[in-house]
């Protein structure tokens, strides 16, 4: 085993260094970016920005460097500078970069025309970054700083203020969820198609084939709009905790940030999120179930004389969930990444709506580094389900 964690652990630092690789690429070659407004504006006759400050802004987001500096620059925090070796100073007059790039639209195949870059009226060299400010490196736990949400402050420090929530969100629903399904889908199984089964089957693909933002707003309007409007007991539309005194029926005046506020606010969040992991986990226990119940040695046990649930429980059950860890430990970097689509939906403050947030406003630090996070969980989580498999099926061994 102690073989297999170590090949493992030099396998996911490959995977971790692609995957910031590819995602560092497609962020900063996209369309766009923070100084797309600025361009737009350069050279029309209500503008007061020049292309000094322009050549500024380029400086202070780092894209006036060349893509592979400015990702070792985000990655470990090098180049900074010219190479001191020995009381000498090397490669001070390499360029890294371009200031002030000559940009021209140039038309392709189609006949459209695109801004391009055609050369370059002053570059920058290893001399120009010294002293200029950067991150020691993602591999020193440093993430950089917010470029737009909030300007100057560290990134990992704006993660930590929005992961409780997402927590509190995800950790709910995943319990909830697998407190349902989980016993569901095995009583499906054993029932096999009888009513009970059709019904909770009918449910369960209208729970996973319906997006979560639909439940989403169908709550909003019935539980919260409505019935608001009704004078019947409402629940609260969207964020984590009120901003001000309200009453809801049944309950009278709630206080905002109390235990009862944040209750009322997480219900419907929360009950879109278990909707629909239950109609998934459910539906994949059945699954799992059905294949194992149909096993000869779930017949032995039965012939046997064992009492049916004995037979369920401790033979069939036990190795149905097998294939269902691989499903539970890939729940880890979906409660750090949070439900992008149902936390934009309710304004719920999480991982995800500030993910959402980061792209909105072209915060490239803060994208990369909820990013690279789920990346390094996912893989963590894949090591964490090889071992689980040894816990539940003992004949699995790794060498």
């Amino acid at each position: 085993m102690t073989a297999y964690l170590i090949r493992r652990a030099l396998q996911m630092l490959v995977v971790l260094f692609v995957s910031a690789l590819v995602s560092y690429l497609i962020i900063n070659i996209a369309p766009g970016g923070p100084l797309a407004g600025l361009r737009q504006r350069v050279g029309t006759s209500t503008s007061q920005i020049s292309e000094d400050d322009i050549a500024r802004r380029r400086a202070y987001y780092e894209l006036d460097l060349y893509l592979p500096y400015r990702f070792g620059r985000w990655l470990i925090g090098v180049p900074s500078g010219p190479i001191k070796i020995f009381g000498k100073t090397l490669f001070s007059d390499h360029i890294v970069g371009c200031r002030k790039p000559v940009e021209a639209d140039v038309m392709d195949d189609k006949g459209e025309f695109h801004l391009v870059t055609v050369g370059c009226n002053e570059y920058v060299t290893m001399a120009d970054l010294e002293g200029r400010r950067t991150s020691k490196g993602i591999v020193r736990g440093d993430f950089g700083t917010s470029w737009g949400i909030l300007r100057d402050r560290p990134v990992f420090g704006l993660v930590l203020t929005r992961l409780p929530r997402t927590l509190e969100l995800m950790g709910l629903s995943i319990l909830i969820s697998l407190m349902i399904g989980l016993p569901l889908g095995v009583y499906q199984a054993v029932k096999q198609y009888s009513s009970f089964d059709y019904t909770f089957t009918f449910f369960a693909f209208a729970g996973s084939s319906m997006p979560t933002f639909f439940f989403g707003i169908v709550l909003i309007l019935t539980l919260s709009v409505l019935a608001k409007n009704a004078g019947l007991f409402w629940l609260p539309p969207g964020n984590a905790v009120g901003v001000r005194e309200y009453f809801v029926p049944m309950l009278g005046t709630i206080t905002p940030g109390s235990l009862l506020d944040q209750v009322l606010h997480v219900i419907m969040p929360a009950t879109v999120l278990v909707l629909f992991n239950t109609a998934f986990y459910s539906r994949f226990v059945r699954s799992s179930m059905l294949e194992v119940m149909r096993q000869n040695y779930v017949r032995t046990a039965r012939a046997k004389g064992l009492i049916e649930r004995v037979v369920i429980l401790k033979h069939a059950l036990r190795n149905a969930l097998i294939p269902f860890v691989t499903v539970v430990v890939y729940a880890l970097p979906g409660a750090f990444g949070g439900a992008i689509i149902t936390e934009t939906v309710f304004n719920w403050p999480g991982m995800g709506r500030l993910f959402i947030d980061s792209l909105g406003r072209n915060d490239y630090p803060v994208s990369m580094a909820l990013l690279l996070i789920t990346a390094f969980l996912t893989v963590v989580a894949t090591l964490i389900g090889d071992i689980l498999y040894t816990l539940v099926d003992p004949r699995i061994k790794y060498t």
